[in-house]
């Protein structure tokens, strides 16, 4: 008889370093409500973040709260700053985020 092998089911989004406080969703399905897992790179970790709205392929998630004016961290590297409140599990874009150098 063969050893059972678990199977692991492929990440909603994916995050690369452990500081980082958002993912990059790489599912078309990450809709309001939903419990999405994560990938963290640098550990070969899991996490899990639930959806506060629906949120694009390719788009960012906030893995925690992220305070107005705070950078937002993203493949170990600060993309920019949030203009507002941006809760956990909340679609990090335009609408609530800005360059720094702009």
């Amino acid at each position: 008889m063969m050893p059972t092998q678990e199977i692991t089911p492929p990440p909603d989004f994916i995050v690369h370093d452990e500081n980082d406080s958002v993912g990059v969703v790489v599912v078309e399905d990450a809709h309001q409500g939903k419990t999405l897992s994560g990938w963290v790179m640098a550990t070969n970790g899991t996490i899990s973040v639930k959806s506060l709205e629906g949120i694009p392929l390719g788009h960012k998630i906030a893995l925690r709260d992220i305070r107005a004016g705070e950078q937002v961290m993203k493949y170990g590297h600060s993309i920019g700053r949030t203009t507002a409140l941006v809760k956990k599990g909340a679609h990090v874009h335009v609408q609530n985020t800005k360059t720094e150098q702009w």
